[in-house]
């Protein structure tokens, strides 16, 4: 049949009733969530009766198949939807990637280990549409809201990583490091250009890179115990939060993973010294010998703790750990050879000796991580 020769009232689509516009897109990141979709979504579905609603699981290429778990649940129901992220890591990502794929005037973001209270989501919503407000977050530390079951250091390291939150946004938030709220689109699309993704605190992302001050309010609710799986948090995370605190006070103008590489190199300048010496003082090696040992300490070292906290969300295993490594070795050898020959060049032209070791020391600092990044850790 050739549709070109169609008319236009042939090709009109067949008359529909009208369809009730959507209320609310719920974004929840997951990352091996398997156990908890089915009452998770029982739980969201009961809390909002009455209005229009659509899930976003974003999924991090779980080992356990929750993204085709999601899949399954969506044959049956066209309110829920995944993405599935293959080769990125990472919880503020993964939020704003969903965000971005959702169709809702409002979006609420939470965690899928049914910690947050859904019970909650009604209310926001309410607020949001009734109140002239960018911003509504559920927080553990208004009154009537509680962290449940915590030890005492995490409710320490909680306290302080919120007082740390001071330092790059001016809302007076008493959560700022809560992953449960929900804001209206404009607000997002105001910011989402300019946030940066670090870590996994979003919600301080997106108050740090708002270009104007956001209206928010806080809602009391009582942190639940996980269910089923294990939790993510870990020593790294409090690394990315900081992470996050950097690049918002400084990344406009260095990197904030430049810094951190930067300050790993620092590290291991400490690790070699150690080395040099106690092999000179057991006299185990001569200095040329001691040095080669100490060199290649430090780097081995600096390797390691880039992979594991630098460069977490591009991290080396199994058999990409070897060639990272050998690559790592040849790329910090032209390094060296680099900051050698500036310091060098610079001292001959009368500089100072610790402004020429210095200048030497940012050029092969800079040659490293740039390097690295494309031959080590490329995306």
């Amino acid at each position: 049949m050739d549709i070109s020769a169609l008319s236009p009232v042939q090709l009109r689509p067949t008359a529909q009733a009208p369809v009730q516009p959507l209320e609310l897109s719920v974004v929840i990141p997951t990352f091996n969530e398997h156990d908890n979709l089915d009452p998770l979504l029982s739980l969201i579905d009961g809390a909002l009766t009455g209005i229009r609603w659509e899930v976003i699981f974003v999924d991090d290429d779980s080992l356990d198949g929750t993204a085709a778990a999601v899949r399954r649940l969506a044959k049956n129901d066209a309110r829920i939807r995944v993405v599935q992220r293959v080769g990125r890591r990472g919880l503020s990502t993964a939020v704003i990637e969903g965000a971005l794929a959702s169709s809702g005037d409002y979006i609420a973001v939470m965690d899928a280990d049914m910690q947050h209270d859904e019970r909650l989501l009604p209310l926001m919503l309410q607020a949001l549409q009734t109140q002239p407000l960018d911003v509504v977050i559920g927080s553990r530390y208004v009154s009537g809201g509680g962290v449940g079951n915590w030890d005492k250091d995490r409710h320490r390291m909680s306290l302080v990583a919120t007082k740390l939150a001071r330092l790059v946004i001016k809302n007076d938030l008493s959560d700022p490091m809560s992953g449960f709220f929900m804001i209206t689109r404009p607000a997002f699309e105001s910011a989402m250009r300019h946030v940066s993704g670090e870590g996994y605190k979003v919600l301080l992302d997106l108050f740090a890179s708002a270009p104007q001050r956001l209206h928010f309010k806080e809602l009391p609710y009582q942190f639940r115990n996980r269910q089923f799986g294990q939790s993510k948090v870990d020593s790294a995370v409090l690394v990315e939060y900081l992470l996050l605190l950097v690049d918002k006070l400084v990344g406009h103008i260095v990197p904030a993973r430049f810094i951190l590489f930067a300050m790993v190199g620092a590290s291991g300048v400490i690790v070699h010294f150690t080395v040099l010496y106690a092999l000179l003082h057991s006299q185990l090696a001569d200095f040329r010998d001691a040095q080669i040992a100490a060199t290649f300490t430090a780097m081995t070292g600096n390797f390691f703790i880039n992979n594991l906290i630098t460069y977490r969300d591009r991290q080396l295993k199994s058999g990409k750990l070897l060639l990272g490594l050998l690559s790592f070795y040849a790329v910090c050898g032209i390094g060296v050879v680099g900051n050698v020959g500036v310091a060098h060049f610079l001292f001959q032209s009368a500089y100072s000796w610790w402004l020429a070791a210095s200048a030497g020391i940012l050029v092969g600092t800079v040659w490293n991580y740039a390097a690295t990044s494309v031959f080590t850790w490329r995306k």
